[in-house]
């Protein structure tokens, strides 16, 4: 298997971690969707799981693994308001829950560069 096999399927694995952790511990995504979303949080919850999911699939396989990582970049710079909002949320939390939470801020940039860097591995 190829580094850049190694990556996909390592980024396949976080992307489908976190959509099953949607679906199993809903309200704590609820909590972070932004509320100037139109509808329900937990629609907002489930309809992210569920593209982490499709995007965890579409990575694995290399003939989608382009698209697919492509659009988890997009996906990924789509969701920073939701930990832009957690962090505020939890600025008055203990330090390490703030530490958490203002921590996946600058933790954004480097996957989206990551799930890009897949894409320009992926063979076409």
């Amino acid at each position: 298997m190829s580094a850049d096999d190694r990556s996909a399927r390592i980024l396949a694995r976080l992307l489908a971690g976190s959509g099953t952790a949607h679906f199993v511990v809903p309200g704590a995504f609820d909590k972070i969707v932004p509320a100037w979303l139109p509808g329900r949080a937990r629609t907002w919850t489930e309809l992210s799981g569920a593209v982490e999911l499709l995007l965890a699939a579409g990575l694995t396989a290399p003939r989608t693994r382009r698209l697919s990582a492509y659009a988890a970049a997009g996906f990924l710079a789509a969701v920073f308001p939701a930990n832009v909002k957690m962090a505020y949320d939890w600025r008055h939390r203990s330090t390490p829950l703030k530490a958490a939470a203002y921590g996946r801020l600058p933790l954004q940039l480097p996957l989206i560069l990551w799930a890009r860097q897949v894409a320009r591995g992926a063979k076409h």
